[in-house]
């Protein structure tokens, strides 16, 4: 079953007590948003690290402030990305180290076995325990007023969300990103997995394809190979992890080779075809066609900036739909009243760059004049 949460009917699996917990404090169904104040000195559109972050900091600090989400608080880090793959991670190290104990002279009985269920349990029980820290409970009681909906400037200086208008003193976008699906022939039809939907499993695919070699594809990649799953890592680059020195990213490889992961470099995804249950992805590297056969497919090619739907043109906040949100060194839009902050508008989409940029808005959204900021 599904629990549904927000006016998009975004969903979340399987329906059980960690996930009702979960729901009740990142989007409680019963919510009634307040009224407005006739002028907010911060109006915060987003609650993922950035937004949290921003609401929290100018709340303390005694500025009047809304924030907006229209689907969860916590956003990416605490719903679908760190905190649950890291709780996954952690299991599949520990099976790691047991498939080495033997080594060491340490017994383990050889019908040991991984419960994936359980593992999947865990990961949800953990999640809604540490979803109380991201609350709509507990930014409402910070003097936080939370709006939950799909907010939309209409003007400069305002902002509309469930028929009720905000306006403000300044404002910040802080929306996120969303996994980036590219346009591969037969993929919708085949089915895929993203970050926002894996940890919603409760069996463990026996035959996986990672579509990515980023720092997303090979935690999840690693991990879930270590959970048992035959795994296939597809990257169009020469290399694992881009962004980083040759070197390191070899030293990964060889781990990878070492533990049982299929990479597969400079290979691109040219199509995918089902057969019955069975997804038949082929590949094209270095010249050459193959064909992987995989029971899931795992998309990790990247992140898309959340721009649309938000009234940006409005605003007069310029944008485009592969960088975000355009911001100056002083995370400052075209609208002066208006900054950015987090994956939104930010190349390194990482929680810890998102926090670091939320503190600098803190800073220039509350205690710059009112004209186009400083000299």
């Amino acid at each position: 079953m599904l629990l549904q949460a927000g006016l998009l009917g975004m969903t979340i699996h399987p329906e059980d007590e960690h996930n009702r917990t979960l729901i009740s404090n990142v989007h409680p169904p019963d919510w009634k948003n307040p009224d407005p104040v006739p002028l907010y000195n911060l109006v915060v559109v987003g609650a993922g690290t950035a937004g949290l972050v921003t609401a929290a900091g100018a709340a303390v600090l005694g500025a009047r402030v809304a924030l907006v989400e229209r689907q969860f608080f916590g956003g990416h880090c605490l719903n679908t990305g760190c905190v649950p793959s890291k709780s996954v991670i952690r299991v599949s190290r520990v099976k790691a180290e047991l498939d080495l104990a033997r080594s060491f002279g340490i017994s383990i009985p050889e019908d040991a076995r991984l419960d994936f269920a359980v593992v999947m349990e865990r990961m949800r029980r953990i999640r809604a325990h540490i979803s109380d820290n991201d609350s709509v409970r507990r930014f409402r009681e910070l003097g936080v007023d939370v709006f939950l909906g799909d907010g939309q400037f209409a003007g400069p200086d305002t902002l509309v969300v469930a028929e009720k208008r905000l306006r403000f003193k300044k404002a910040v976008i802080a929306t996120g990103a969303r996994a980036a699906v590219p346009p591969i022939e037969g993929l919708a039809e085949a089915g895929y997995l993203t970050n926002e939907t894996v940890f919603n499993l409760t069996e463990r695919p026996n035959r996986l394809l990672v579509m990515g070699g980023g720092p997303l594809g090979c935690e999840l990649a690693q991990a879930f190979s270590r959970l048992g799953s035959q795994v296939t890592v597809a990257e169009m680059a020469p290399q694992l992890l881009t962004w980083e020195d040759p070197d390191a990213a070899q030293i990964i490889a060889r781990v990878f080779q070492r533990e049982g992961l299929n990479v597969c470099l400079n290979s691109t995804v040219k199509r995918i075809v089902n057969s019955g249950q069975e997804k038949r992805v082929h590949l094209e590297s270095n010249g050459k066609e193959s064909v992987v056969e995989a029971d899931a497919i795992l998309v990790g090619v990247g992140r898309a900036p959340n721009v649309e739907g938000l009234g940006l043109e409005a605003a007069g906040v310029k944008y485009d739909t592969k960088a975000g949100v355009h911001v100056n060194d002083r995370l400052q839009t075209t609208n002066p009243r208006i900054y950015a902050a987090g994956d939104v508008c930010l190349a390194y989409k990482f929680t810890h760059t998102a926090d670091a940029t939320a503190r600098i808005v803190i800073q220039n959204t509350l205690f710059w004049g009112e004209g186009n900021g400083p000299p």
